[in-house]
């Protein structure tokens, strides 16, 4: 085993915490800020740039463009890409350009630009309809045209973001960094990530886990639809036969 020189100097590290761990959806929830708290250890006082990314659950995105054929605007072919993180949000102390090296940022899925958004392998798959689902890996050239629009949807829902001074040194190797997560945001498992920069190369890092879930009448809800799916679907074409005949029986009297 490899010894450290006795009058080696010790490395740079990064602790953090997040305000809060888990995060309840119940009817009224309406989104939530998540705080990172955290600190930076370098007895050499080396200059250091911190970034904060949370992810959430992959899920699969299927998207189709519009097309013009004989006059009339159809959808095209459906795209199904792999891997894209339901959430995404990624806070720093500078631009990532500035404060790391891109063969870096890249390794480790820094930023969106980076996000790795793609199918594992290429297939396709015949749905009902006969209608074919292409995997990224088919596209092309016009991959990076179909991963823009990807970005752009989860944006707007505002699931995907970038904060470039969302990183602020409240004090002497002090940070602190907030994240907005919106009442759109999937449940599940969600990764927090604390890397620490120096000299454009990542030198510590941190990961915390924030846990997702709904609580209350919507969980029962949501465990009695996915536990029992046939039950459920019974249980919702009677309700909706029961709520179609008092209406019926409503409007006959009025």
């Amino acid at each position: 085993m490899a010894e450290m020189p006795v009058n080696a100097p010790p490395e740079a590290q990064v602790s953090a915490v997040l305000t809060q761990s888990e995060v309840k959806v119940t009817s009224g929830f309406r989104g939530v800020t998540i705080s990172v708290y955290g600190a930076v250890f370098d007895p050499e006082g080396k200059p250091a740039d911190v970034v904060v990314t949370l992810r959430g659950p992959d899920q699969p995105v299927r998207i189709a463009r519009k097309v013009r054929i004989a006059g009339v605007w159809l959808n095209s072919r459906p795209v199904v890409f792999q891997g894209a993180p339901g959430y995404y949000h990624v806070s720093s102390s500078r631009t990532l350009n500035d404060l790391g090296r891109f063969a870096a940022l890249r390794e480790l899925g820094l930023g969106i630009d980076h996000l790795a958004i793609a199918a594992p392998a290429e297939r396709r798959t015949e749905t009902r309809y006969g209608i074919r689902d292409m995997v990224v890996s088919s596209l092309g050239s016009d991959y990076f045209d179909w991963r823009s629009a990807v970005v752009r949807l989860k944006a707007a829902g505002g699931l995907y973001a970038a904060d470039e001074h969302g990183v602020r040194f409240v004090d002497k190797g002090l940070f602190r960094a907030d994240i907005q997560l919106p009442a759109g945001a999937p449940t599940g498992r969600y990764q927090a990530q604390i890397v620490l920069f120096q000299d454009g190369q990542p030198v510590s890092i941190r990961e915390r886990v924030l846990t997702v879930e709904k609580a209350g009448a919507e969980r029962a809800l949501y465990l009695f639809a996915h536990d029992r799916p046939w039950l459920y679907g019974l249980v919702s074409v009677i309700i909706a036969l029961g709520a179609g005949w008092l209406a019926s029986r409503l409007f006959r009297r009025s």
